[in-house]
């Protein structure tokens, strides 16, 4: 454990500096930037992401680092295809689905296989990277917008899995309510933007 929160400080104090120095004005910085807000402005996109870590601290295992590690990598082809201008159909709906479906599995404290876990998170990864790359500038930075929004991601995902972390000490002496209150939040959450997709 002091390992994987070494590891998650380590991330962000790698990552803030990059954040702190990008102003407004420079290409790549611009990008960067606008990149790394996408991902902080969508609330289907928090939930989704904040819930990966917390699913992957709930599975526990080398699922901590596995899981959103696929998500990154997937929603970066996602983004790819995003910015090729390949079509792509229900990209909302995709997106509200994955904030109810990783809501559910957390209020119900499911465990599912590692392998499962990360393919289930690479198809929900597709739509949100996608989302993402349509909005990158079709310019030459749109490679720090994606830098951008997979820093942001990380961050998300650490932040989940710290999360998690302090969910699972209340579960230790409260039994799993913290989980189902968590998840059911965030799956009902999910269920409002999915409404609100399909409309």
């Amino acid at each position: 454990m002091r390992k994987l929160l070494s590891g998650l400080t380590l991330a962000a104090a790698t990552l803030a500096p990059a954040v702190a120095l990008a102003h407004a004005g420079h290409g790549e910085h611009t990008g960067f930037i606008h990149g790394f807000m996408h991902p902080v402005t969508g609330l289907d996109h928090i939930l989704a992401m904040v819930t990966v870590g917390i699913l992957a601290y709930q599975i526990g295992g080398r699922a901590l680092w596995a899981v959103p590690a696929t998500f990154l990598a997937i929603m970066a082809a996602g983004g790819a295809l995003g910015v090729a201008g390949v079509s792509f159909y229900f990209v909302e709906p995709g997106i509200a689905a994955s904030v109810v479906v990783l809501g559910l599995i957390v209020a119900l404290a499911l465990k599912p296989p590692v392998a499962l876990a990360m393919a289930l998170v690479a198809v929900f990864a597709v739509f949100h990277g996608y989302a993402h790359g349509i909005e990158a500038p079709l310019d030459e930075s749109a490679a720090a917008f994606g830098a951008g929004f997979l820093a942001a991601t990380t961050l998300l995902h650490a932040f989940g899995v710290a999360l998690g972390m302090l969910i699972g000490r209340i579960a230790a002496s409260q039994g799993q309510i913290g989980y189902r209150l968590a998840g059911s939040a965030v799956a009902v959450a999910g269920l409002v933007i999915l409404g609100r997709a399909v409309i």
